[in-house]
């Protein structure tokens, strides 16, 4: 299960990608045939469980008196706004009514729905409250569709038909309005779900057209690896920039949905094949790697924090192959970490870094994921067969997007070169503030857990009302860095860097990249870099080369490392830093170069909305050395003992 160094010709190259995936996807399935003593879990009920906490919790905050024309909204403590998306939670009301009986839920879910129609506007669409943007009505109106194919029976006349109307007026909206030049990808992939499933309510050969319209469109924005442009900024009148949270957790599973209830098989086996590539990023332990993507700045660990979740795409296809509901279950798991009093967290330092409740959205997204999910659920039990990510020795380069993903016995790691830029926007885009320039977005140790993470390189409120005021935060993401002045310079500001990767001769995996340190503009300041990673079955080593081309500034090379709650920070000696007290044992410790160790520096600085962390820094400082254009540091991260 190892990928050679990528082969020049784009033909070969696809030939091997497809034969890696595949052989890997099958693994799992072989085993399961085989008989081999694996686990099972009952996996609606897993879905129920976490749901019934969710909508709960929702209910609770369930406006019942008081102002009429609010009874039935959904309160949010954290913004003291009745978010309109939030009547989503209808169809997770009523999927727990089905569940349980219990007539509270369907009271819920009413209340709810019948607050959401008052909010209606005349053209059919919704608000977002508390701001002006319209294509969110793709996501409510499905919820109501589903919801209402369900208890129509249960609805008094003249609410029976306010449903059929909002129903009506939201298809109609959609179907005029919603393309890819109007709205981000994510929401013309689930408006052919949406106008598909509004035609067996209230059927209309428009909206079938216009899905399958859409669908095509959409699929068509695919690259060779399977991901999906179209999550950015507009250049030349067409979106671009590609995010994998939100492919995973809204576009595939819109697309696939839309598949299945027209028997569309081309874009069914379109989102099949890159279901597979996307497979790649659910991680060992079942977290999502979303770190490098363009929207990145909602990336919590388990998913994004406005996107609905993975449980829905994985169950959509559960009787293809085994590994995909066992990612459902990984990524469940793993998402139950982050709940706490019943509502979703941002990531799971969130009580540590921030004051008070999270905003519903991420309850609420996560809930109609789950009851989706419990829907297309066809088996009592399911075989928990490995992922790929849990089989180590193997690397993808995903060149695409130059992303690198490596999986050793000890680690697994995701690098990033994403070289996608906002034009039009330049330096302002809330997408040019990601991981890039060959940085390590994202490290994992087996028995330890998250030990590297990134978050944006400049923290902005791109959207106040999901991004809490967070001042002076530094990035997580290991970097390197030096300032001129009063400006700033790094290799996540690279956006053009030359990334390479593949098998060590000495063993293991390698991915190296060539760029310049540039500031928030993109640059340049005089200072080049060669990063290359080594990935061994007990290693993490890496070495940075620094070429002086015009300036000599003293550079420096942050690592930060997840700072768990029982995690302490020992220093052993001048080129060893030791981590222990929460998971296995770790050392990071310099190698060679002529370089000064610095623990803790603005330790209070580094912690992050998005993902919701706190990380500990350690910093090599490397002056230019006398006499010579380029100097070498190397350093390695390990399980402590190696």
């Amino acid at each position: 299960m190892i990928d050679s160094p990528a082969p020049k010709d784009r033909s070969d190259r696809r030939r091997g990608t497809t034969f890696v995936i595949l052989f890997v996807l099958l693994a799992g399935s072989m085993l399961a045939a085989a008989g081999e003593q694996l686990k099972s879990v009952a996996l609606r009920k897993e879905f129920a469980d976490t749901l019934s906490v969710l909508v709960e919790s929702l209910e609770n905050r369930q406006l019942k008196g008081g102002d009429p024309d609010m009874a039935g909204a959904l309160e949010c403590h954290h913004c003291g706004i009745l978010h309109t998306r939030a009547a989503e939670a209808v169809l997770p009301m009523v999927v727990m009514f089905e569940e349980t009986g219990d007539e509270r839920h369907l009271t819920a879910a009413r209340r709810l729905a019948s607050w959401l129609i008052r909010l209606q506007e005349a053209d059919g669409s919704w608000k977002e409250t508390p701001e002006e943007w319209t294509g969110t009505t793709t996501d409510q109106l499905l919820m109501l569709l589903l919801a209402y194919e369900k208890i129509a029976d249960r609805l008094p006349p003249e609410e029976r038909a306010a449903w059929l109307r909002s129903i009506g007026g939201a298809a109609d909206y959609l179907a005029e309005v919603m393309t890819p030049e109007f709205a981000s990808i994510n929401y013309c992939a689930t408006t052919t779900a949406s106008l598909a499933a509004a035609h067996r309510v209230v059927p209309s050969p428009r909206y079938l057209e216009r899905a399958r319209a859409l669908a095509h469109d959409v699929v068509a924005r695919m690259d060779e690896d399977g991901m999906l442009d179209g999550e950015g900024g507009k250049c030349h009148g067409i979106k671009m920039g590609i995010d994998l949270g939100y492919s995973l957790e809204m576009s595939l599973w819109g697309l696939a949905y839309y598949a299945r209830l027209t028997g569309d098989t081309e874009v069914g086996d379109i989102v099949r094949a890159a279901l597979r590539t996307h497979l790649f990023f659910i991680y060992p332990d079942g977290s999502m790697d979303g770190s490098w993507g363009i929207r990145s700045n909602k990336w919590t660990t388990y998913g994004s924090g406005t996107s609905d979740g993975c449980q829905v795409l994985f169950m959509l296809h559960a009787d293809e192959d085994p590994v995909y509901p066992s990612a459902a279950y990984w990524n469940l798991e793993f998402l139950r970490t982050n709940i706490r009093d019943g509502l979703v967290d941002y990531g799971p330092h969130h009580a540590r870094v921030l004051k008070g409740p999270p905003c519903i959205y991420p309850t609420f997204a996560k809930a109609k994921n789950l009851a989706m999910a419990m829907q297309f659920e066809t088996q009592p039990l399911r075989p928990l067969v490995p992922l790929p990510t849990q089989r180590p020795g193997w690397q993808r380069h995903f060149q695409t997007v130059d992303v690198v993903a490596t999986r050793t016995a000890a680690f697994m790691g995701t690098v990033t070169a994403y070289g996608y830029k906002d034009i039009a926007k330049g330096a302002d885009s809330k997408y040019m503030f990601r991981p890039s320039g060959g940085s390590m977005s994202y490290l994992w140790l087996e028995g330890h857990g998250m030990l590297q993470a990134s978050s944006q390189t400049e923290y902005h409120r791109w959207e106040p009302m999901h991004f809490p005021a967070a001042e002076g935060v530094k990035p997580l993401t290991p970097r390197i860095e030096y300032t001129n002045g009063e400006v700033f310079f790094t290799n996540l500001f690279e956006f053009d860097g030359q990334l390479e990767a593949g098998s060590s001769e000495s063993g293991g995996y390698f991915v190296s990249t060539y760029g310049q340190l540039k500031d928030r503009n993109w640059h340049y300041g005089g200072v080049s870099y060669r990063l290359t990673h080594r990935l061994t079955d007990d290693t993490v080593r890496k070495e940075v080369t620094l070429f002086y081309r015009g300036a000599r500034p003293n550079v420096r090379i942050v690592e930060p490392i997840v700072w768990n709650p029982a995690t302490t920070f020992v220093r052993s000696d001048e080129r060893t830093i030791r981590v222990q007290g929460a998971g296995r044992p770790v050392r990071f410790r310099l190698l060679s170069g002529n370089a000064n160790l610095v623990a803790g520096r603005n330790a209070d600085q580094y912690w992050s909305v998005y993902p919701a962390l706190r990380a500990y820094p350690i910093e090599l400082e490397v002056a230019p050395p006398d006499g010579e254009r380029k100097t070498t540091v190397v350093y390695e991260i390990s399980p402590a003992g190696n």
